[in-house]
C-alpha cells in the first residue's frame, strides 16, 4: 500500500448516489465547479460570482446559490475540485512508476504537461489564486496553502528516496524541492506569455538537480 505524502495528496472519494434528484444536483454541482476552476485560473477566486457562473453554465443564479449558499463556500468547493483534477492528472499517473528518481521525473513531466496543455484555462490554478489571497487570511487561503504544501512535500519525499537509493547525489532535499517547484512555477508564467523555450529550459534546470552520485 502507498504511504507518505503522495498517498495523502489524493482525490476525495466519490459518493454513490441513487436518488435521481440528488444525482441531478451532484451533476449540476460538477458542471458549476468545472466552470468555477477555469474562471479562478484566469481571474482568481475573487472573480467567482453566482451571476457569472450562471451566465457561463446556462444555469440559474438561484439554483447555483442553493448549491453553495455563500461565496466562500463556492471558493472552497472550487479549490477542492481543482485539487481533485490535479491529483487525477499529475499525481495518480506518476504513482504507476517506481518510487524515487523515476517517480520524481514522472511527477515533473506530468506537471509540465498539466501546464503545457492547460488543465485549467488560465494555467496553474494555485498560481492564479494564491497571490490574490495571500493577504486575506482565512479558510480560503488555508485551503490553497494546504494543497501547495502537500505538493512540495511530495517532491521532498521522492527526492529523499532518490538520495537514499543513491540514484542522485547528496543534496539539501528541502532546498531542492523548493528550487524545482520554483522552476515549475516560472515555467507556467513563461508559457502564459508565449515563451516557446520555457519547457526545454525547465527540463535542463531540473536535470541539474538530479545528477548521479
Amino acid at each position: 500500500m502507498e504511504s507518505g505524502p503522495d498517498s495523502v495528496l489524493t482525490r476525495r472519494e466519490p459518493v454513490e448516489i441513487t436518488d435521481k434528484r440528488l444525482l441531478r444536483g451532484a451533476r449540476t454541482r460538477e458542471t458549476v465547479l468545472r466552470h468555477a476552476v477555469d474562471i479562478a485560473s484566469l481571474d482568481g477566486l475573487e472573480g467567482l460570482s453566482f451571476g457569472r457562473l450562471a451566465a457561463d453554465s446556462s444555469l440559474s443564479k438561484a439554483g447555483i446559490q442553493t448549491l453553495f449558499k455563500t461565496k466562500e463556500a463556492l471558493q472552497l468547493a472550487a479549490i477542492d475540485h481543482a485539487r481533485d483534477l490535479f491529483v487525477e492528472t499529475v499525481i495518480e499517473p506518476a504513482r504507476t512508476t517506481p518510487r524515487g528518481l523515476p517517480r520524481l521525473r514522472a511527477l515533473i513531466e506530468y506537471w509540465l504537461a498539466y501546464i503545457e496543455a492547460p488543465l485549467f484555462t488560465g494555467g496553474c490554478f494555485w498560481m492564479a489564486a494564491i497571490p490574490e489571497q495571500d493577504s486575506r487570511p482565512g479558510p480560503v487561503l488555508d485551503a490553497l496553502l494546504r494543497d501547495r504544501h502537500a505538493w512540495v512535500r511530495v517532491l521532498e519525499h521522492e527526492l529523499r528516496r532518490a538520495v537514499t537509493a543513491r540514484e542522485i547525489a547528496e543534496l539539501d532535499v528541502e532546498l531542492a524541492a523548493f528550487q524545482i517547484d520554483s522552476v515549475l512555477c516560472a515555467t507556467n508564467t513563461a508559457l502564459r506569455v508565449g515563451d516557446p523555450a520555457a519547457m526545454r529550459r525547465a527540463r535542463r534546470i531540473v536535470d541539474g538537480f538530479l545528477t548521479a552520485p
